[in-house]
C-alpha cells in the first residue's frame, strides 16, 4: 500500500546535496513511497532564528506545519535541522495554548490553522518501518562495509521534548544499515557534534572537533562515514578534505547519506543515487558498492 508524505527538503538538500534528494526519492519509489512536492514552503525557520527571534521562528515552522494539515498529509524530511526545528515548534504548539493562539492569530491572515493533526517524521523513521520490506528488496550485500554512522544532534536532541525521545533511533538506523551486509561499528564519539553549527563562528573549532570525530571514526576501524543530515555531511565530505592528524595523515573517508548506502544494496542506478556527487573519492569502497 502506498504511503504519501509532504517532502520537506529544506534549504540545504536541493540547493547543495542533490545526492541526497536523488536517493531518497529512487529509494522511495522502491518502497513505494509516494514524496509529494511541498507546495508553497518556506524555510522551517531553522533553530538559529529560534536564537535570534522565537516568533519568527514559531511562524515559519507552524505555517508550514499547517499547509500540510490543510492538506491532510504528515510531513517527512531528509534533514536533521528542518526535522529539529518542525518537531520542536510542533511540542511547543501542543503543549502551549498561548503559543497556539499567537499562531493562529497570525495564520488566519493568510487563511489558515494549525490544528496539531499532521505527523512531522524524519525519513530515517519511515524507513525503520518498512525495515522488512527493504531486507526482501537487499540484492548487492555491502560485506566489507565497514561504516562509522554518525545520527547527528538534531535528530535525537533535546531529548525532553515529544519526537526526540527515542534513545534507540540512532539503534534503529544501525539496523537498517546492518539489513545491507554492512557492518555499523561502534566509535567512542558517535553521538558527539560533527562542529557543523559552529562554522558559522569559528571554523577553527569546528575543524578541531571534526578532526577528533575522524579519528574516533578510523581508530574504530571504519572505511566509511554515513549520515543522514545535509549540515553533518557538510562536516565529513568537504570540510573533511585535506584534513590530517598531527603526525600528517589523512583523516578522510567516504561519506555516503544513508539512502545512498540503501540504494546500492537494492541494486538501484548508481547514476541516480549520486555517487559522482560525494566529494571524498569512493575508490577504496567503489567494489563494495557495485559502482
Amino acid at each position: 500500500m502506498t504511503q504519501q508524505y509532504e517532502v520537506f527538503l529544506g534549504c540545504a538538500i536541493p540547493n547543495r546535496f542533490n545526492n541526497y534528494e536523488s536517493s531518497m526519492r529512487l529509494v522511495a519509489k522502491e518502497l513505494d513511497i509516494e514524496l509529494l512536492d511541498f507546495d508553497g514552503a518556506s524555510c522551517c525557520g531553522t533553530v538559529v532564528l529560534k536564537s535570534i527571534d522565537e516568533n519568527n521562528w514559531l511562524g515559519l515552522s507552524g505555517r508550514n506545519i499547517a499547509l500540510a494539515e490543510n492538506r491532510n498529509h504528515d510531513i517527512v524530511t531528509p534533514c536533521n535541522g528542518c526535522y529539529g526545528s518542525l518537531r520542536d515548534v510542533d511540542h511547543l504548539l501542543h503543549e502551549d495554548e498561548s503559543y497556539r493562539e499567537f499562531l493562529n492569530e497570525t495564520l488566519s491572515e493568510v487563511g489558515l490553522e494549525y490544528k496539531g493533526s499532521s505527523k512531522i517524521l524524519h525519513f530515517v523513521e519511515v524507513l525503520y518501518e518498512l525495515k522488512d520490506t527493504i531486507r526482501e528488496k537487499i540484492v548487492h550485500r555491502l560485506d566489507g562495509l565497514r561504516v562509522a554512522f554518525h545520527p547527528g544532534c538534531h535528530l535525537i536532541r533535546p531529548s525532553t521534548v515529544a519526537g526526540f525521545d527515542d534513545p534507540e533511533l540512532p539503534r534503529k538506523v544501525d539496523e537498517l544499515i546492518e539489513l545491507t551486509g554492512a557492518k555499523s561499528v561502534p566509535w567512542n564519539l558517535k553521538l558527539r557534534c560533527c562542529g557543523s553549527p559552529l562554522l558559522i563562528a569559528s571554523e577553527q573549532v569546528a575543524t578541531d572537533i571534526l578532526r577528533e570525530k575522524m579519528q574516533s571514526a578510523i581508530e574504530a576501524g571504519a572505511n566509511c562515514v554515513v549520515t543522514n543530515c545535509p549540515a553533518c555531511h557538510t562536516q565529513f565530505d568537504v570540510q573533511v578534505l585535506g584534513l590530517k592528524n598531527d603526525e600528517g595523515e589523512s583523516l578522510e573517508l567516504p561519506a555516503l547519506f544513508v539512502t545512498q548506502v540503501l540504494g546500492a544494496a537494492m541494486g538501484l542506478d548508481s547514476e541516480l543515487l549520486g555517487f559522482d556527487l560525494n566529494r571524498v573519492p569512493l575508490d577504496d569502497i567503489s567494489n563494495i558498492l557495485g559502482i
